[in-house]
């Protein structure tokens, strides 16, 4: 797939420190109850850490007892792609922005407190946040 933002490998490691770089480019995972936006309650927008693509507003983020910030709808459509994800020995829907193909975390359908019952379950340290 071709992205608008698109990189070497090498200047993505430039770019993003070593546990950035594990998250957003090789899909790993934050330590869950450890990230800095997890308790995040501003008002704003949250960005790519790779490439600054708003991909959720402060609105439709709720807290889902699951250890990373969960938002229950990206901004628009677009702003993410969803992929099949069969690693660890199960099926689950993997979330990557749009824009940099960067890897953001899970998206799963437990959430019916939620207007559209999804928990898009995503890394702190794939984000960045912009108070309003």
């Amino acid at each position: 797939m071709t992205y608008k933002v698109s990189k070497s490998d090498q200047e993505w490691r430039e770019q993003l420190s070593s546990q950035e770089y594990a998250v957003l480019r090789q899909a790993g995972t934050e330590r869950a109850w450890t990230g800095e936006l997890l308790d995040e309650k501003r008002t704003g927008v949250y960005r790519c850490r790779a490439c600054d693509a708003e991909l959720f507003r402060s609105e439709t983020k709720f807290d889902s007892h699951c250890g990373w910030p969960s938002f229950y709808s990206p901004l628009a459509g677009d702003s993410v792609e969803l992929i099949e994800d069969r690693s660890l020995g199960m099926v689950r829907t993997e979330v990557r922005c749009a824009s940099c193909g960067s890897h953001l975390g899970h998206v799963f359908d437990d959430a019916p407190q939620t207007p559209t019952g999804d928990r898009f379950c995503m890394n702190s340290v794939s984000l960045t946040f912009e108070e309003a």
